[in-house]
């Protein structure tokens, strides 16, 4: 029993559920190099149902959750630089041909407007914002000078 036990609670639920055969030839294993001295012979064996402790058992459920979640995780992670890598060599491809760019904004118009919702769109060039930051320097630039000119 002990071994059974020990060779058990060395593999995760998941390795107990998934890899009968495997747990089976390693406690088979135990059982015939246990037996060997008294002159017995094992010829076959097999794990037919393992009742755990309660607590065992919700152990190995929350190590099984958290491996679970690890690869969710990871899944997840892959996904998101996958989709970054992509985004990063349509961001090139449209930096090359500004065309795309403008057919791009008309897709995501067409788009929004297919909906059937409220959603307006205002589509601002992005030189009309590098104007608009660059006159608000000089305005500031300039009201400083005003100011440090007045006694």
């Amino acid at each position: 029993m002990t071994g059974l036990r020990n060779i058990i609670g060395q593999h995760d639920l998941d390795e107990v559920l998934q890899e009968r055969n495997k747990i089976n030839d390693l406690l088979r294993e135990s059982i015939v190099n246990s037996t060997m001295a008294w002159g017995l012979e094992v010829q076959r064996f097999e794990m037919k149902d393992v009742e755990l402790p309660e607590a065992m058992q919700q152990v190995m459920a929350m190590q099984a959750e958290a491996i679970r979640e690890k690869r969710a995780r990871i899944i997840k992670a892959e996904a998101e630089l996958e989709a970054s890598l992509k985004l990063s060599a349509a961001a090139a491809q449209m930096m090359a041909n500004p065309a795309a760019l403008e057919l791009r904004r008309m897709q995501m118009i067409s788009e929004v407007g297919a909906e059937n919702n409220s959603t307006t769109v205002l589509m601002i060039p992005s030189d009309f914002v590098s104007l608009s930051h660059t006159l608000d320097k000089y305005l500031q630039q300039r009201n400083a000078e005003s100011a440090a000119q007045k006694p």
